[in-house]
């Protein structure tokens, strides 16, 4: 009994040393292949401007090309899905934002369960969004837009990058918060929003910082206000919503994530390799020129900060009553 006991042991330590021999061996190894990054929004973007200052130095680091996939639609849901179908092998990765925890509150049905089907890596940045007009409106403040539109209801009308994104939420939130009615029209993407606002068809717009502070500085668009609850650090003299009307704050994260079941190596290389980078010099640079704030985190903290997101963005779809189907 105690020679068959003596034997179990040993396949057991065998078995045991041969996983940490493999799971060592994965840790070398790893990335053997180009390493697929989807942003689920359009080129040009907040989200899509943040990703691509890390993603464009990530090979320094990682040892392997990283390729850039745009999978535009549904505020983020298509190719949020296609991330969450994708293998668990550590060479698909998600880079998102806000949208991944509003939309599955936005829509009754989601084909995939955003707390369940990733898992996170790391947040790598947040930034307020601006509050924009296109200087044909005349309207110098957020005060002076409640004021015209409660003169005129129902006849100015703002643009989103689609319904359920964050430019969409943003601004639905600010809407019910200053009891106004200007109607949305949502597009297929941020880069459509952006054009159609900067050409004057649309004369409201929320967008990430990063996308329209050139266009602010040049007088083509006119930034009244942020959405984070205190002033941005990169335009210190435009006003908060929040000053305007008490209680509001809304910010973008930007994040990474993998499919459920991507082995720990990877997950552990990657936060290694983006926090190395996060923490230079010329990333932060690049950072702060787009109105970002480095943001990071382990994936556990981060996992945690996405619960508590998708609970705040779910109380602001019911209470605005923006599910839409």
């Amino acid at each position: 009994m105690k020679a068959g006991m003596q034997f179990w042991s040993f396949l057991l330590q065998v078995a045991t040393g041969s996983l940490v021999a493999v799971g060592a061996a994965l840790g070398q190894a790893y990335p053997t292949k180009p390493v697929r990054m989807i942003i689920p929004f359009s080129p040009g973007g907040a989200t899509d401007v943040v990703v691509r200052i890390v993603a464009s130095r990530l090979p320094e680091v990682l040892g392997q090309q990283v390729v850039i996939d745009n999978r535009v639609g549904a505020g983020g849901l298509i190719g949020t899905e296609i991330a969450s179908k994708s293998d668990p092998d550590g060479y698909t990765l998600l880079a998102t934002g806000t949208p991944h925890v509003i939309v599955p509150n936005l829509y009754k049905k989601v084909p995939y369960d955003v707390l369940r089907d990733f898992v996170p890596v790391m947040q790598i940045g947040s930034q307020p969004y601006g509050l924009t007009v296109h200087p044909s409106l005349n309207v110098k403040s957020a005060k002076e837009l409640i004021d015209l539109a409660k003169q005129q209801p129902g006849k100015i009308n703002y643009a989103s990058s689609g319904n359920g994104g964050a430019q969409h939420l943003f601004q639905a939130m600010f809407v019910s918060m200053s009891n106004i009615d200007i109607v949305h029209i949502p597009y297929k993407g941020s880069g459509p929003a952006r054009a159609d606002l900067l050409g004057g068809q649309v004369k409201i717009g929320c967008l990430g910082i990063a996308s329209i502070i050139g266009n602010h500085k040049s007088g083509q668009l006119r930034i009244i206000a942020v959405t984070s609850a205190k002033r941005s650090a990169e335009l210190p003299d435009i006003p908060s919503i929040a000053e305007t009307v008490p209680g509001y704050d809304a910010s973008l994260w930007t994040g990474l994530f993998a499919p459920r079941g991507t082995p720990a190596v990877a997950i552990n290389r990657l936060h290694r390799d983006v926090t190395r980078l996060l923490g230079t010099q010329e990333v932060r640079t690049a950072f702060d020129r787009s109105g970002t704030y480095v943001a990071g985190s382990d994936p556990k903290a981060f996992g945690e900060y996405v619960k508590l997101e998708f609970a705040k963005w779910g109380k602001v779809v019911r209470d605005v009553k923006l599910q839409v189907n």
